[in-house]
């Protein structure tokens, strides 16, 4: 296929994802909501934590943002809607446009989550430059594991319960290497190991973008 050819469908496919967004606008005021509501509850439960449990926190609420955010990208979509998709460009593509849309989604919830904690929880962050990248890759990360596991629970009958279940093994090693690395932000010393850790989290992501790109292809004609 033309390089100009994937281009135009990966735009259509992604410009179509925020069409629908904006029709279904209550969806993602409803997970603002729910970024809100779980920091603030956790601000009434424990007040403005300590750094370590800070860091932790942060981690386990960008986790459920992300599982709220981006599973309903597969499978908000009905299988007559796939199957005029795969009739009009090529599945690649799809899984590409899915990928940037969610990474950009996800990097925009994630900002407004950090917002929301600094403002709730306190500041303890020492370099929150250094912390509000280290957000953003996660969420990149986040996005691309969630996607692809959501592309192959969209294919078992729409059933989200089963994105869950290969997500928890899957996304604990991510989230074990994102509040690692995120640790750094909250103490001035130099962390030993932390070039090795992004290397292994960017490791990561491309396996996730390859083993969507391989996979997702032969998903789809099922």
């Amino acid at each position: 296929m033309p390089v100009n050819t994937a281009i135009q469908q990966i735009w259509f496919l992604v410009k179509k994802d925020l069409v629908l967004e904006w029709r279904q606008r209550h969806a993602f005021f409803g997970i603002l909501i729910y970024v809100v509501s779980t920091v603030f509850v956790i601000q009434l439960m424990v007040h403005q934590p300590e750094e370590k449990i800070w860091n932790a926190l942060f981690w386990v609420v960008q986790l459920f943002v992300c599982v709220n955010a981006v599973a309903k990208s597969f499978l908000q979509e009905s299988r007559g809607r796939l199957l005029y998709y795969y009739s009009i460009v090529h599945p690649r593509n799809f899984i590409i446009a899915k990928l940037l849309y969610n990474v950009v989604l996800m990097i925009i919830m994630s900002l407004i989550t950090l917002a929301c904690s600094v403002a709730l929880l306190g500041n303890p962050l020492i370099k929150p430059l250094y912390f509000t990248g280290i957000v953003v890759l996660g969420g990149v990360s986040l996005s691309l594991l969630f996607t692809m596991l959501a592309a192959i629970a969209a294919q078992a009958s729409q059933n989200a319960a089963l994105m869950a279940i290969m997500g928890f093994p899957l996304i604990l090693p991510v989230l074990m290497l994102l509040a690692n690395i995120a640790r750094s932000a909250f103490v001035t010393v130099l962390q030993p190991g932390l070039p090795r850790m992004f290397l292994l989290l960017v490791g990561m992501d491309i396996l996730t973008i390859a083993l969507a790109c391989v996979l997702f292809p032969y998903l789809w004609k099922d």
